[in-house]
């Protein structure tokens, strides 16, 4: 039997506690409700402040934080890649500690700065704190870091999941948000004194900044652009990405776990016979945003896990992150297959690429259901 390795994230756990109810109390449907948000959407909600210069600075400083044992991916990498490739700002990967940093649901990075080594070197914060979703967002390192940068005029921006970082830290309060389609209500229960918002892809409440699901990091990392560096930097780094534009509306009532959903998750998880091992193949100057994309939605099938393949220990993408390599060309072969080099493609359009991929491999309902997953408006 194939090695299958869990995907420890609220979704995972909740799908784990309910699959014997699936079959029990038959289809279900759990997500954001479709009711129209009580709370009125101003157009300041969705616009981030024009960079001011602190401390004499040429460029903003803005650091991309995690947690060693787990953070998501994408939600890590894009803001990143994106950011770095921009050439607008000093960014930085900090972290709690220095040393391996397992990300979610596939690959494995070095952490190279830690949070004390950041604090030392800019003891008058960063401009910008961009927080992903991970495992663990009560780490008491974590909450002090964000909590500690807010006090120091940082604007904070939690990215998907990271929104539960943002809250436990108690920066939320009596701010606007939003967040994951599928942790929303979770939110509201637990933070009454957030208020909730829906149909925007990423809400913007003076120096919080919050976004839905996995793949608003592009769109929030484009404003975030146009903001340091004016909407024409914007507009071209889009293009490289290949996405059509950064506006914040959304369709919330369209993402939510439905009972067809519930059955493939099922189905694909439960049928460990056809479970796949996949290998991406990585070297010096990959493009990360691109990567992550592709091992993300691959990871999160339920019917397979992606595996970063060198003849090199560790690489350096090409934004400068020391990524871990999973598997020797050598080991290669006991893999079901290599997933198609997309690297240099625009990274919206790999995207694309992906879901139909996934659809020529294990149909049209398991594409949607990874789409769900990182909300993602395929095919909508």
């Amino acid at each position: 039997m194939k090695h299958r390795s869990l995907q420890p994230n609220r979704f995972m756990k909740f799908f784990s506690g309910s699959l014997a109810l699936l079959f029990l109390l038959g289809f279900v449907e759990y997500g954001i409700s479709s009711e129209t948000s009580k709370t009125q959407i101003q157009e300041d909600d969705s616009k981030i402040p024009i960079y001011q210069s602190r401390f004499g600075r040429k460029q903003p400083v803005i650091v991309v934080i995690g947690e060693n044992r787990m953070t998501e991916l994408t939600d890590f990498m894009i803001p990143y890649g994106v950011l770095t490739s921009a050439k607008i700002a000093k960014v930085i990967a900090v972290f709690p500690k220095t040393g391996p940093v397992q990300m979610f649901p596939a690959l494995k990075i070095e952490a190279e700065k830690s949070f004390d080594l950041f604090d030392s070197e800019y003891p008058e914060g960063a401009d910008y704190v961009i927080v992903p979703a991970v495992h663990y967002s009560d780490d008491p390192s974590l909450l002090s870091f964000v909590q500690k940068q807010s006090v120091k005029g940082s604007t904070i921006i939690g990215v998907c999941d990271g929104v539960w970082v943002l809250a436990n830290a108690g920066v939320l309060k009596d701010h606007k948000a939003t967040g994951h389609w599928f942790s929303f209500s979770n939110l509201e229960k637990e933070f009454p004194g957030t208020t909730w918002i829906k149909d925007r892809r990423y809400v913007v409440d003076r120096k919080i900044i919050t976004t839905t699901g996995i793949t608003a990091s592009i769109p929030v990392s484009l404003a975030l652009i146009e903001a340091i560096s004016g909407k024409e930097k914007a507009l071209d780094i889009a293009a490289g990405l290949g996405a059509k534009d950064w506006k914040p509306s959304h369709k919330s009532s369209d993402f939510y776990l439905s009972g067809k959903d519930m059955y493939i998750a099922a189905r694909n998880y439960l049928g460990f016979w056809d479970y796949e091992n996949l290998g991406v193949r990585v070297f010096t100057g990959t493009d990360e945003v691109v990567l992550a994309l592709q091992a993300d939605s691959f990871s999160r099938t339920y019917k397979s896990e992606v595996f970063s393949v060198s003849n090199q220990n560790q690489i350096r993408t090409k934004s400068g992150l020391l990524l871990y390599v999973d598997k020797k060309e050598a080991e290669a072969a006991n893999l079901d297959s290599i997933l198609e080099n997309l690297n240099g493609m625009a990274a919206v359009t790999a995207y694309d690429r992906n879901l139909t991929e996934i659809e020529s491999k294990y149909g049209t309902n398991t594409a949607a259901f990874v789409a769900l997953q990182m909300e993602y408006p395929w095919r909508k």
